[in-house]
């Protein structure tokens, strides 16, 4: 037997940050956001011979372990170890064996929450293989505990519930709840979105956890020019739910921007001298906005392009040496399957 699943990449148009405690549960926060087909694989082949053997495809790295109820937590496949100790915690009870394979088409630190998405589609895999009785909500919130609460990596919450969900979502976050709205789009709204939103690789990757905890620590210490910031990207989440719901898209470039300006003053290290050219240069070419994606610092790009400025700003974007990431939007989130 053999149990796969998969788990969208996502897009973070609006709100970003927001969705991060101890912003979340003071004020509330919201985002909007879309996923895209680009995904995080898991395989698992069960085995009987009392052997966990991981293998990460795209990384090249793989270890053996003796199953046991729980693998120690030490910088080596700690999603995929995280998610094994607690399905066996709360569900098995018992050693599993088995070989895992992962695989994801963006690399690690480049903004389109490629760890979360990785978690929720491992989780994804054993909940197919276990039969386990996880619904949607279910999957996210344990994706976003695994992560967050148990191993300690600092970030938010929309990546977990936008691949478990899929598609184009408003989200609300709060101290005791989240709340997914799917967003009725027509079709040809999403069609022209994507045919002008660029999707640009820097090259680089960043350790977003460093990010988020400078953001972490802003609202901590009550900074007022972060904390305003947040608010501002959190009435950009209705800006742009608006937006791309009645269809305005020539709004759509001047709200990333707005958003992109905020975002910069959430924590110093969000963007830099490289980052902010590139910016520039995509404005000057006929872009109307823009931001990066995920926490800052590097990774992935995204500009706004209306009519047919999106061919100029790709001449522009060259010089830069990244690439322009071919996407489509996925309207679906996890699957998993047997054969």
């Amino acid at each position: 037997m053999l149990i796969r699943s998969r788990a969208p990449l996502r897009l973070g148009l609006a709100g970003g940050g927001t969705d991060v405690s101890p912003y979340s549960d003071i004020y509330g926060g919201a985002i909007l956001n879309a996923t895209i087909s680009s995904y995080a694989y898991t395989s698992i082949e069960p085995s009987n011979d009392n052997i966990i053997e991981i293998i990460s495809i795209d990384q090249k790295k793989s270890i053996q372990y003796k199953a046991e109820t729980s693998l120690e937590i030490d910088g080596n496949f700690d999603l995929v170890k995280g998610v094994y100790n607690r399905i066996i915690k709360e569900f098995v009870k018992k050693p599993l064996s088995f070989t895992i394979y992962t695989y994801a088409d963006a690399p690690a630190g480049s903004g389109l929450g490629t760890s979360s998405t990785m978690v929720v589609s491992i989780i994804g895999a054993f909940t197919e293989w276990l039969q386990l009785p996880l619904g949607e909500y279910d999957i996210a919130q344990l994706a976003f505990e695994i992560e967050r609460l148990e191993l300690k990596q600092a970030g938010g919450k929309q990546d977990q519930y936008s691949a478990t969900f899929g598609g184009f979502n408003y989200m609300e976050f709060y101290s005791n709840k989240t709340i997914v709205n799917p967003l009725r789009i027509k079709k040809e709204i999403i069609d022209e979105l994507q045919y002008n939103l660029i999707l640009y690789y820097t090259g680089t990757s960043r350790l977003s956890s460093k990010i988020i905890e400078s953001q972490i620590q802003s609202v901590e210490e009550g900074k007022s020019q972060s904390i305003e910031a947040m608010h501002n990207l959190k009435e950009q989440s209705v800006l742009m739910k608006e937006a791309i719901l009645t269809g305005n898209l020539d709004k759509v470039g001047e709200i990333l921007n707005y958003g992109w300006q905020n975002k910069k003053k959430m924590a110093n290290n969000i963007s830099n001298p490289i980052i902010d050219e590139i910016y520039e240069y995509a404005l000057k070419a006929g872009s109307t906005g823009g931001k990066i994606s995920g926490a800052g610092g590097g990774g992935f790009m995204m500009f706004y392009c209306p009519k047919n400025t999106k061919y100029k700003v790709i001449e522009a974007l060259n010089k830069f040496g990244g690439e322009v990431w071919n996407y489509q939007f996925a309207k679906y989130g996890l699957k998993a399957w047997k054969i």
